[in-house]
């Protein structure tokens, strides 16, 4: 057929492509979400039960999408002692736009201009927060084709998610997460085993340009989130089973073949309910289901139903999420560490998700297990596909390297600093009233800050943005080290639009 790869044509791609290094970025300053239940009056276990949330990120107006890029960039570069002239692609994914023209990635570029590489590909991709997955594959398939010229790609995905005051407001957040892509990879794509399903929906969308805000259909979200899921699991099950027929292996595939399953997280009970909806699909399409012992016992009475008329059924919901839990204990809880701890972060939510499995694991217990992706984005956008885990877990290997980086993590969230509801209403509230002014020096303390972090220091009278950087850590960006912080005075360098 006309486009078809030769028999002989993949002997010659890349070998493992993946994620190689990953850096998260989070905001130094959280709201917790029992106070924040009585500040709102509503009745208590609302956030953090029914939702099952527990502390929240934010982002004073000191901080903007360029910022939250910028550090989590810059730190990932660092940290991994890596030169900017071997990055030959930087894509962004994101839903925080500030511009209709221009994107995020042109002010990273900044951060190259001292190694002289402009030779960089890539752009933003936006659709709400499927970008960063959107990103992440345009990085993977640049690596794989004869674009390549053998250099890094470089992935990150950022967003600030702000709700009016209202239900939604305990579901926001606020990070970034940058990945290093290329061959002998730790984590590694599986090749051909994506399940994609796009559709059409006014699920969650933001029309208004001049305001942060989205307009939001919950119930709806929910069941497009839901649906989508459903119709990835199966085409990413009918493409997994298809190669293993081509390999000789008689079986079928099941949540079991996962080692560990992550998912988009707008809130943790949804991915809870998420993992149950796996197990569901699991149950409807095994032929021979045993409901005397194991996980589908008593469960005889749903074996007819309809998985588009059980979204918002509450006894196959409640029957399901019993089934799964210890799936759900096994493959999915250790990935929402920094999900209940910092809230949703849109486009780096499920990277995020994926951060949290590998700074909770040693390389011994995630060498070689497979990583199912969920990831969706409203209106709507969603595609589960596998990630393997290399087999070397030795150290220094870049498995140990990659779990080294990430092994801070609880560290970090424990630093950061809790205010009070009303503190974070104001913060809120600021960021409201001064979203896209001309002519602004932001009002939020530098001092909130992690040392190292990029942030907002004017916007002239053409919306032009100026950035500095806190001073890191002394040794901040060594594996494993407790290092000091310095003052909390800038750094020497400070970046504008296009200049040093």
């Amino acid at each position: 057929m006309p486009g078809s790869v030769p028999a002989s044509g993949e002997a010659t791609w890349p070998k493992d492509v993946g994620i190689i290094a990953l850096e998260v970025y989070i905001p130094a300053q959280y709201v917790d979400q029992t106070e924040l239940e009585q500040y709102d009056g509503v009745a208590a276990g609302k956030y953090t039960i029914g939702l099952g949330q527990a502390r929240m990120g934010f982002c004073s107006d000191r901080e903007d999408i360029n910022s939250l890029c910028l550090t989590a960039v810059q730190r990932l570069m660092e940290r991994n002692s890596l030169s900017y002239d071997t990055i030959g692609r930087l894509e962004v994914g994101t839903e925080t736009i500030i511009d209709k023209s221009k994107s995020v990635k042109t002010v990273l570029m900044q951060l190259f201009e001292e190694s002289g590489n402009t030779d960089v590909e890539g752009i933003d991709t936006t659709n709400a927060c499927y970008g960063g997955t959107a990103a992440l594959f345009n990085a993977v398939n640049w690596v794989e084709s004869s674009s390549w010229d053998g250099r890094y790609a470089l992935v990150v995905a950022g967003d600030i998610a702000v709700y009016a005051t209202g239900s939604a407001r305990p579901t926001g957040g606020a990070g970034a997460v940058a990945m290093l892509i290329g061959p002998n990879a730790p984590l590694a794509f599986d090749r051909g085993l994506r399940g994609t399903h796009m559709q059409h929906a006014y699920d969650f969308y933001k029309p208004d340009m001049v305001s942060e805000y989205p307009v939001v259909d919950g119930k709806l979200s929910i069941q497009c989130y839901l649906s989508a899921l459903d119709r990835c699991y199966s085409v990413y099950r009918s493409k997994i089973q298809a190669q293993w027929q081509k390999e000789g292996i008689d079986k079928r595939f099941s949540l079991e073949d996962f080692g560990f399953m992550v998912f988009h997280s707008p809130y943790c009970k949804l991915v809870q309910k998420s993992l149950a909806r796996l197990v569901l699909n699991d149950f409807l399409s095994d032929p021979n289901p045993n409901t005397e012992s194991g996980k589908f016992s008593g469960l005889e009475a749903f074996r007819e139903v309809k998985p588009e008329e059980t979204y918002f059924d509450r006894d196959v919901e409640k029957a399901f999420m019993k089934a799964s839990t210890e799936t759900f204990v096994e493959k999915t809880k250790a990935s929402l560490l920094l999900s209940n701890q910092n809230g949703n972060m849109y486009t780096p939510s499920v990277y995020g998700c994926l951060a949290s499995v590998i700074a909770v694991h040693t390389p011994q217990e995630l060498a070689g297990k497979r990583i199912g992706v969920f990831s969706y984005g409203s209106g709507f956008a969603a595609t589960l596909y596998s990630l393997r885990v290399t087999q070397d877990a030795t150290p220094g290997s870049a498995l140990d390297n990659l779990v080294a980086s990430l092994s801070d993590l609880l560290v970090r969230l424990d630093s950061r600093r809790k205010v009070s509801p009303d503190v974070f209403a104001a913060n809120m509230k600021l960021r409201e009233e001064t979203h896209h002014l001309a002519n602004y020096i932001p009002q939020g303390s530098v001092d909130d800050l992690f040392p190292g972090t990029w942030y907002l220091t004017h916007v002239d009278d053409k919306h032009r943005r100026q950035y500095a950087r806190r001073a890191p850590w002394i040794g901040q960006f060594d594996h494993g080290d407790r290092a000091h912080p310095q003052s909390g005075k800038e750094d020497a360098v400070t970046i504008t639009n296009g200049e040093h």
